[in-house]
């Protein structure tokens, strides 16, 4: 089961790629521009297929994808001597340099073609180009969470499903009702609040030694307060380790009862989300100088790990998930530096204001420092993971 979940994790992945480029092609298309490629993760080549005048294809590397717009590089409209060719890379972070043609002699775009290239169109054109690829993530947020919103469930506080041979499955019974673990009660919580609790308290109670195995039992038992058919019991179980978790459970879920929103709700639920996420977001950003804010900064594999554990959790949690991190995504690529799309728009809306290009020199330098601000922001997720790897993993709960 567990590799299932990894494969979920990557499949949303490349999703949340596929549907970030796809934003960029449709528009580069509905906007007459010429499409040369279009691939899912960077060269080299593995396998590509064409279609017309576009090329689609996979990478050997999967940090990413891109879509190539002729004229991207506006040496590209010059006969000049080539300097390499500028891949439009997307998929959240890079502007890639694809192709080695140093020092050869480029043929002049046809007439037919150069009138469509990146750089030959108008900026409002070029800007709905670029947005598209975000907008296609902040959309498809919120087609997530207005879909999780019309099925709600809410946490009933009683005992739901119980694994077979779990420590729970000889002592708790489907519709028990929790009222307190280890004498701390949080019965009426909300149900955020109720999981959260549970699962650390739970997880508080450790097996001996400083690598648990999976399967070992903790030193403690973990004190429960229920009630079943109108008496209160108290129940002492001992939690066992599970490896895949990485923490301690009893082996049962909470029961649920379906509190799904109407469609002007669940939308205004979606959209409220969406704003917590993005302000929070944002204010991680504006706060990096502080230690604390800089520890919520994680990477690849930290953001894999908590995917691959809401897969684990259920649907609804996994998808909430994808549609937080496809919105995180879409607000990362919106910062106004290059190589990231929010770059390319500003750019655009500078040579809109003083009436004239930006000399490409000058976006190359500014490329520069939005380069090295991303590889800041790289390397601080990555050491925040290594360090939550090392100290029992990331926890969603």
């Amino acid at each position: 089961m567990s590799s299932l979940y990894w494969v979920l994790t990557v499949a949303g992945f490349v999703f949340l790629i596929i549907i970030h480029e796809f934003g960029h092609f449709v528009a580069a298309k509905a906007t007459g521009m010429r499409v040369e490629r279009f691939f899912l993760f960077f060269p080299p080549k593995l396998v590509s297929i064409k279609r017309g005048e576009t090329e689609y294809g996979i990478g050997a590397i999967p940090l990413g994808g891109f879509v190539k717009i002729t004229g991207m590089n506006p040496d590209e409209l010059e006969p000049a001597t080539a300097t390499g060719e500028e891949s439009k890379s997307r998929g959240g972070f890079s502007t890639a340099i694809e192709g080695a043609g140093q020092g050869r002699p480029r043929e002049p775009l046809p007439p037919e073609v150069l009138k469509r290239a990146y750089y030959k169109q108008p900026v409002w054109k070029r800007i709905v180009v670029i947005a598209a690829g975000p907008a296609m993530n902040l959309l498809l947020a919120f087609v997530i969470l207005f879909a999780v919103s019309l099925s709600l469930n809410d946490i009933t506080g009683k005992v739901g499903a119980i694994d077979a041979g779990s420590p729970a499955a000889a002592h708790l019974q489907p519709g028990d009702k929790i009222l307190a673990v280890d004498g701390k009660s949080f019965a009426n919580a909300s149900k955020d609040t109720r999981l959260s609790h549970f699962s650390k308290l739970v997880a508080e109670h450790k097996c001996a030694g400083k690598d648990p195995t999976d399967g070992c039992k903790a030193i403690t038992p973990v004190d429960l307060k229920i009630k079943r058919d109108g008496q209160v019991e108290n129940l002492a179980i001992t939690p066992v380790y599970d490896a895949e978790l990485k923490r301690t459970r009893l082996g049962f879920s909470y029961g649920t009862r379906s509190v799904g929103l109407s469609p002007p709700a669940a939308a205004d639920h979606a959209a409220s989300e969406m704003w917590r996420v993005t302000t929070g977001t944002l204010g991680v950003f504006g706060r990096i100088f502080q230690s604390e804010e800089r520890k919520k900064i994680h990477g690849i594999v930290g953001i894999s790990d908590v995917t691959h554990q809401a897969f684990s959790y259920g649907a609804a949690e996994a998808l909430t998930l994808i549609g937080f991190i496809s919105l995180s995504l879409a607000i990362v690529n919106l910062l106004p530096f290059l190589p990231l799309d929010g770059g390319h728009i500003f750019w655009s809306l500078v040579e809109k204001v003083r009436g004239r290009p930006v000399s490409f020199s000058v976006m190359e330098r500014a490329s520069a420092v939005g380069f090295l601000l991303v590889m800041i922001l790289f390397a601080i997720g990555l050491t925040n993971d290594i360090h939550a790897l090392n100290n029992g993993g990331l926890n969603i709960r």
